[in-house]
């Protein structure tokens, strides 16, 4: 099973009701993530501002997509990063730089039921991916 697009994430998440729904599916993307290397789970690619342990890498492919790698150590948060792979892998910089991602976070329902810090940790993967996307 592959990972949906912004459109199709935005709608199976409004099939649910509930937010255990939600936070089941949430879980249950984050497993779908590609597996990260060990040796790239160093330093340079830790992002700062998590409570979980996350790390992360993106480069820009021949079609100047990106192409975006991540894991964590917490479910959840996988989750989170599985929302991000869907949100920006395969798009452009300037496709980065114009895309809402406070209003689709918003859409899927998670900004009232993540915690302060899951936001805050959210958020600096974001500031990451568009950090990338402004290199």
């Amino acid at each position: 099973m592959s990972l949906p697009n912004t459109d199709e994430l935005i709608e199976n998440f409004s099939f649910f009701d509930d937010w255990e729904d939600r936070y089941s599916y949430l879980i249950d993307l984050g497993e779908q993530l590609p597996p990260m290397d060990d040796a790239l789970k160093v330093d340079l690619n830790f992002v700062k501002g998590c409570t979980s342990k996350v790390w992360m890498v993106g480069h820009f492919n021949y079609a100047n997509q990106l192409e975006l790698i991540a894991d964590s150590d917490a479910k959840i948060v996988r989750g989170l990063i599985a929302v991000l792979v869907c949100i920006y892998s395969g798009k452009t910089k300037a496709e980065i730089n114009d895309t809402n991602i406070k209003d689709i976070f918003a859409q899927l329902g998670l900004e009232a039921h993540l915690s302060p810090n899951r936001r805050n940790g959210f958020y600096a993967m974001v500031g990451r991916v568009e950090a990338l996307a402004q290199s």
